[in-house]
């Protein structure tokens, strides 16, 4: 049973940075992609970006290209997004997501295992 835990939300201003973790247990991932997600009020859950777990590919969607950077530790079974300059459109639940492939797709449904989700605000 995979099992994802979400970490190091809050509310920062705009411009500001903030690092989320997720902490994934319950088997091991060298054969998963994992995924950020996030979602928004009245707006569907979108891809933010995700990480393939054993090579350390990574694929962005482009809202956050050059903002927001992916990575793991593969020791500490934890995956990362580093978010800087970030906006107040960034607002949003955050969620990690694992899919047992390496191939690092970009629609929920192809996401099986699923954290709880966090909160960032980020205020003008």
């Amino acid at each position: 049973q995979v099992q994802l835990v979400e970490s190091g939300g809050g509310l920062v201003q705009a411009g500001d940075s903030l690092r989320l973790s997720c902490a994934a247990s319950g088997r091991t991932f060298s054969r998963y992609a994992m995924g950020w997600f996030r979602q928004s009020p009245g707006k569907e859950r979108e891809f933010v970006g995700g990480i393939s777990w054993s090579g350390g590919w990574t694929s962005y969607a482009d809202f956050v290209k050059g903002r927001f950077t992916i990575s793991r530790d593969v020791a500490k079974k934890t995956m990362y997004l580093q978010m800087d300059s970030l906006k107040p459109e960034d607002t949003a639940v955050y969620y990690c997501a694992a899919r047992p492939s390496i191939v690092i797709l970009t629609t929920n449904s192809d996401y099986a295992n699923w954290g709880q989700g966090i909160q960032v605000t980020v205020s003008s």
